[in-house]
């Protein structure tokens, strides 16, 4: 793993979210996306070298919607860039951690994403990613 690319915050409404962070670091988002695939619209600030990434539900059965109905707001995932996601993937499968998807799919921000199951991450939602070129 080279870095953390970014940090993930479940929120409920991303444009008070994105009004709240552009005042917290004193830089508007970079980029807004949405992934259909994972029901959520997503807004990227940078910050140095890493990135903050606020997801918003797009439907009440996505993933971030049932994180925030468990547990609020607040941080999601952390995710590191890798530079090749299928070694790092097998890499880990063979350290005994549980991946989310066997296969890479395509996330926000072109990456290629896989997520580690938190109940071997110490209870940390875990994503690694590796950049599309």
């Amino acid at each position: 793993m080279q870095h953390i690319e970014h940090i993930g915050i479940a929120v409920k409404n991303l444009s008070f979210s994105n009004d709240l962070f552009t005042k917290l670091l004193g830089t508007s988002p970079y980029k807004q996306e949405g992934v259909e695939s994972e029901g959520v619209m997503t807004s990227f600030f940078q910050t140095g070298q890493t990135k903050i990434e606020l997801l918003e539900a797009t439907n009440p059965e996505s993933p971030i919607a049932k994180f925030i109905e468990k547990k609020g707001e607040g941080i999601h995932h952390i995710a590191f860039e890798v530079s090749d996601i299928l070694t790092e993937m097998a890499r880990l499968k063979s350290e005994g951690f549980i991946l989310l998807n066997e296969v890479p799919k395509r996330g926000a921000d072109n990456k290629l994403v896989c997520f580690l199951h938190p109940k071997g991450t110490n209870a940390v939602l875990i994503e690694l990613c590796q950049p599309i070129s």
